[in-house]
């Protein structure tokens, strides 16, 4: 009966969800924490200007990369390059299940186009839904995001602000509602267009001028391959890195009185940072951050061909 052959194959993806799902999350928890003291430098960097700390000039400025490195190292210890890594880790389960539900649906909502034929309204439809799913996927996670900010964010050797996740999500709501968990959750939004943009038009166009795409040697396909997508994955970190400062910068303040906020909102934000640190400072830590984008996809890449010998091993 045809009835019991679509609960079948139901279940077999299903499963396979599953499989991918776990999978993808192991390999994702390995890359974050391969890569997490980067990315904890990336963030203090980022975020130290609008650091009550750094404000008063009660802790001073790091001046680069090497110096935040070597300074919280000494201040806070070694493990505290780790600091807000589980909840890193525990944001990406979410956000995988809700893009793999949704995806399907919101790319039934768009219109089809031939990539070869109509490649601009092929690369539209395609930014769009992703787009769609990834600010779905967002809203979903967002406290989770902010909490993973918040956690990195201790400067100096005092006292952590936030004892841990738990901690971090109840002050909040205290003093700011759970609309405080939500803070600069617009700007992310309008940030995930871009990326996705960039993202995939060049990952797209590369693709295309790449002479190694279909070679016979496997070293050289993958490699050309690894290299269109982490030029792509770098060049749209950049293009939409202003977009995370400020939702960074915003998240900063969650927890204070609204009268004690540096920034009304994303604009006057976006006006402040550029009118007293200057444009530059809206890509405060994306060197950090390519640093870290390259170490995590060369993690994966490690990590697949480490999981296919064991398959075939």
């Amino acid at each position: 009966e045809p009835h019991s052959s679509h609960e079948a194959r139901k279940s077999i993806t299903m499963s396979d969800f599953m499989i991918n799902f776990l999978a993808g999350g192991v390999s994702g928890a390995v890359a974050k924490t391969t890569t997490a003291p980067i990315e904890r430098v990336k963030l203090l960097i980022q975020t130290q200007d609008a650091n009550p700390k750094i404000i008063s000039g009660e802790i001073p400025r790091y001046t680069g990369i090497v110096d935040c490195f070597t300074r919280v190292a000494k201040e806070q210890g070694i493990g505290a390059f780790w600091r807000g890594n589980f909840t890193n880790i525990l944001r990406y389960f979410p956000t995988q299940a809700f893009n793999f539900a949704f995806k399907d649906s919101i790319k039934a909502m768009f219109p089809k186009a031939d990539k070869n034929k109509e490649f601009g309204k092929f690369f539209l439809i395609n930014v769009a839904s992703g787009g769609a799913a990834g600010a779905g996927s967002l809203l979903i996670v967002y406290p989770l995001d902010y909490a993973r900010t918040r956690l990195a964010s201790d400067v100096g050797s005092g006292k952590q602000q936030f004892s841990g996740l738990a901690d971090c999500i109840k002050k909040t709501v205290q003093s700011s509602g759970i609309s405080g968990l939500y803070n600069g959750v617009g700007v992310s939004v309008m940030g995930i267009i871009p990326y996705r943009g960039a993202y995939f038009g060049l990952f797209d166009t590369l693709s295309g001028f790449n002479p190694y795409q279909k070679d016979e040697n496997g070293l050289l396909r993958a490699g050309s391959k690894f290299f269109c997508a982490q030029t792509a994955a770098i060049s749209a970190g950049y293009f939409s890195y202003p977009f995370d400062t400020v939702r960074r910068r915003l998240q900063m303040q969650s927890e204070k009185p609204q009268e004690e906020w540096l920034y009304k909102g994303t604009i006057d934000c976006f006006q402040k940072i550029v009118r007293e640190e200057g444009t530059g400072a809206l890509f405060k830590g994306a060197g950090a951050n390519a640093l870290r984008t390259v170490g995590a996809a060369l993690v994966l890449v490690l990590y697949s061909e480490i999981t296919a010998a064991f398959k075939s091993g």
